[in-house]
């Protein structure tokens, strides 16, 4: 079965950029795809910060990143950047730790000026990190997701559709590359 890691790079809980992670776990379940979630605010920040690399705190979400067919980063995007703790986090991959994966970036924002900043912040350093297949990314202001009480999330049609489509493809990405990869271990 194909799997998919999600990395949370919110700094806060709950948060609008938490819930479209548990909304696309929804929606890719009803795809047959297996989905973990990496919450990088949850890593120790003394290893965020410090750079350690052989962090014992760091294996797990090195080895489900290590596993996964599909990656999908969400952040928020703050002055016009991707989060520090997201940055932090990253930093401490290994070198090729996306190759051979289909990666959906998702940012969230609180206007639409900062709607490429995804692609211009974050997508240098997913190829960095040997993503060669990075799907169209999503990008959904604050004001279209709304966080209700129980901390899920609603968002407006044109984003809900948005969002669908994009995790749609990654679900047709990730099981036609998976469906690859068994056709060339028989042959």
């Amino acid at each position: 079965m194909s799997n998919i890691v999600a990395i949370a790079g919110s700094p806060s809980h709950p948060s609008r950029t938490y819930g479209l992670l548990e909304y696309a776990n929804t929606v890719l379940q009803q795809n047959g795809l297996k989905i973990d979630v990496i919450s990088v605010r949850d890593l120790p920040a003394e290893d965020l910060i410090f750079g350690r690399y052989d962090s014992p705190a760091l294996q797990e979400p090195k080895a489900l990143l290590e596993a996964a067919d599909g990656v999908i980063i969400a952040t928020p995007i703050y002055k016009a950047a991707y989060t520090g703790t997201l940055k932090a986090f990253l930093d401490l991959l290994p070198q090729k730790t996306l190759s051979n994966k289909v990666v959906l970036p998702i940012g969230t924002g609180g206007a639409i000026t900062h709607a490429l900043a995804v692609d211009y912040t974050l997508r240098p350093v997913l190829s960095e990190l040997g993503a060669r297949h990075i799907l169209a990314s999503v990008y959904i202001i604050d004001k279209q997701i709304q966080l209700n009480a129980d901390a899920k999330i609603e968002l407006d049609e044109e984003s809900e559709q948005k969002l669908k489509d994009a995790l749609n493809e990654l679900a047709q990405a990730v099981n036609s590359q998976s469906a690859s990869k068994e056709l060339a271990h028989i042959n």
